[in-house]
């Protein structure tokens, strides 16, 4: 998910191991320039609605392939609004339609973000006013709620109260996804003083060590343990079904992770759902599939 790096201004894209021989014998890689699709995303998200429930409806619409080998480029007023961690997980999410890379012009939060981490790359690059593009899809999100991704696919998204109640044996906070500052202090605002559903397991794995230090400062860690989640150490762990949350057979997950096929995250027997930061901490309240907004209403 090296497309990731789209949501600062980048051109970033995953490559495989013979690629990458390739570059360390030439120090060159060779790039088929890809036609961009641009994606005009227009209002303000409503209370508990994520970024990561944008991603899973634009990918719900475009589907699993349906922006093979393109640039896709997101545009409009909420991606303007948008923190540059939400953008993150937005462009994140762009390979699961298929895209060479997703990405957004840069602007000052972008500059500030950078600054933050002590990088200054100069001034970026951003798409032309007459820029050809070879689609333009255009959505309002004004009154969208909480997108799911149900299995085996990750276009296969419906909003959450067509799978509200459905039970979960395990829920996943973390990954490339959904593992940073913003998603970690969301899910904690919404188990603060509340545990976990007796019989399920929540494991939250915070994206890096910077993250791990800055949610122990914050106190965050602390209301996770309280809430009774297993905090694991930054890695790939559960997303990949590596370890710290491999699903047994018949096990159902609720992931904040961003590819739900079988065997993903362990047996090929097992279900996944992927959904935000706020579905995954009311869910693991609830133990089935809850809108967020009804357990902080509540």
């Amino acid at each position: 998910h090296t497309c990731t790096y789209g949501a600062l201004g980048a051109f970033a894209t995953g490559i495989g191991s013979t690629e990458m021989a390739a570059v360390f014998l030439s120090g060159r890689l060779w790039f088929k320039v890809p036609e961009t699709l641009k994606v005009e995303i227009e209002g303000s998200l409503p209370p508990f609605v994520t970024p990561k429930d944008v991603a899973l409806r634009v990918i719900g619409e475009v589907g699993a392939d349906g922006a093979t080998y393109q640039a896709v480029e997101f545009h409009g007023s909420t991606i303007e609004e948008m923190s540059v961690e939400g953008r993150l997980t937005l462009c994140n999410m762009a390979v699961e339609m298929g895209a060479k890379t997703g990405i957004i012009n840069p602007d000052e939060k972008t500059y500030s973000y950078l600054a933050q981490l002590g990088l200054n790359p100069g001034r970026g690059f951003s798409s032309d006013p007459d820029a050809q593009y070879a689609k333009t899809l255009e959505f309002d999100v004004s009154s969208l709620e909480p997108q799911v991704a149900c299995p085996h696919a990750v276009d296969n998204v419906k909003p959450v109260s067509e799978v509200e109640g459905t039970p979960v044996d395990q829920v996943f906070l973390g990954s490339c996804t959904n593992g940073r500052i913003e998603d970690l202090r969301l899910a904690a605002k919404i188990l603060e003083g509340k545990v976990v559903k007796r019989g399920l397991r929540m494991i939250v794995t915070p994206a890096s060590r910077r993250v791990y230090l800055q949610a122990l400062r914050e106190g965050l860690i602390e209301t996770f343990v309280k809430a009774g989640c297993a905090v694991c150490n930054p890695g790939c762990g559960p997303c990949v079904g590596a370890h710290q949350g491999v699903l047994a057979p018949g096990e159902v997950c609720l992931s904040t992770s961003n590819r739900n096929f079988k065997g993903r995250m362990g047996c090929t027997d097992a279900e996944i759902y992927l959904a935000s930061p706020a579905t995954a901490a009311a869910t693991a309240i609830t133990g089935r599939i809850t809108d967020p907004r009804s357990v902080v209403r509540a």
